[in-house]
């Protein structure tokens, strides 16, 4: 007879190969206002992100956006949060694969989460004008391991970033530690 373990993990196999949610489409193009106030944030003296001569003078076109910038394009911001929230309040979660899965895994007592490491692999440079679209897969989910903060799972989305033609700019491999805080002393 398989365990509670065995059974959720075999639960875990109609989730890897989805889409997670949909494509987050991002609100704003690229713009040279919010790369500026990303690399005055993070003390980025990069020429090549502020200064449009300094920028030509490696053969770019004009400035380009810092790599690590990518995610912030397809943030939803607060107005999703309170809709996830109305949605919980009303006893509902969001139809997205990824939705259903962090459901599961609240079901099952894994409830806090970190994330552990993110991978990225960049194909192009992003300039201004640029519109970020990206899409999520669940890649793939471990099976139950006891960590140092408990026993949990690690999920591992996959996310291709695109612009407004469709040309690939960033993947990434972004992989989180769902757990349960109460099993600490288990691991």
């Amino acid at each position: 007879m398989p365990t509670l373990e065995q059974e959720l993990e075999r639960e875990f196999e109609q989730y890897v190969g989805r889409e997670a949610e949909p494509a987050r489409v991002a609100r704003y193009a690229v713009d040279e206002a919010m790369i500026r106030n990303w690399a005055e944030a993070h003390d980025d003296y990069n020429p090549v992100y502020v200064d449009r001569d300094a920028a030509r003078a490696t053969g770019r076109p004009g400035v380009v956006c810092p790599p690590a910038m990518i995610s912030t394009w397809v943030m939803a911001g607060y107005r999703r949060w309170r809709e996830v929230q109305r949605l919980r309040a009303e006893g509902r979660t969001e139809d997205f694969a990824y939705s259903e899965l962090m459901t599961l895994l609240d079901r099952h007592g894994f409830t806090s989460v970190v994330a552990t490491n993110v991978e990225q692999d960049y194909h192009r440079e992003l300039v201004p004008g640029d519109h970020v679209t990206a899409h999520f897969t669940i890649e793939s989910i471990s099976p139950v391991k006891r960590t140092g903060l408990g026993r949990g799972c690690f999920v591992t989305l996959h996310k291709r970033y695109e612009n407004q033609h469709g040309e690939l700019l960033v993947e990434e491999r972004f992989r989180l530690l769902r757990f349960d805080p109460n099993t600490t002393e288990e691991a």
